[in-house]
């Protein structure tokens, strides 16, 4: 585990398991269409049950890059924000990866969370490089944490691999 104090709070970067994450809500790497099949959206319906995924259809589609919060089910953290990180065609871009991180921390705030823990979006079926998306995601969310009154004050990033966990803490320490 590694941790930054950064303004009135801190970011943890820790691997492990998201949907084991004793957080306020855990980050849904989803598709605008809030469908929950592979990756880290088919874990957190395979443990938090489908009412999550139902919840999520319910709200959806919403535009690429946004995110919308659901109750977390059978999860231990109390909600699931689904962060649209690509369409359906399954495409995504740095862009793209900070815009819905961005929007992840504003439902967060808007619903008066004090922690969050995200995974690596757009690292799986999205393709994107590992190294790039840890520095775009840890300079919002770094950002974020600087400039903010709310809230949120703990950001975690639950990394699944060595080499993703290695990259964000090569990232961190860069910032």
């Amino acid at each position: 585990m590694n941790e930054k104090r950064v303004g009135r709070g801190c970011v943890v970067l820790r691997q492990g398991d998201i949907t084991e994450s004793e957080v306020d809500a855990i980050v849904n790497a989803a598709n605008n269409h809030l469908w929950m099949g592979a990756g880290v959206a088919g874990a957190i319906k395979r443990k938090g049950g489908k009412a999550i995924e139902t919840e999520a259809v319910s709200k959806g589609p919403i535009r690429i890059g946004d995110a919308v919060i659901t109750g977390g089910g059978e999860l231990r953290a109390r909600h699931v924000i689904h962060a649209a990180g690509m369409g359906t065609d399954l495409r995504t871009s740095p862009e793209i990866v900070e815009a819905c991180t961005r929007a992840s921390l504003e439902v967060a705030e808007e619903n008066s969370l004090g922690s969050i823990a995200f995974p690596a979006i757009g690292t799986g079926v999205g393709g994107l490089d590992v190294k790039t998306v840890a520095s775009r995601m840890l300079e919002v969310c770094l950002a974020h944490l600087q400039a903010s009154t709310g809230m949120l004050t703990r950001i975690e990033f639950v990394l699944f691999s060595d080499a993703d966990f290695g990259a964000f803490q090569d990232a961190l320490e860069a910032l």
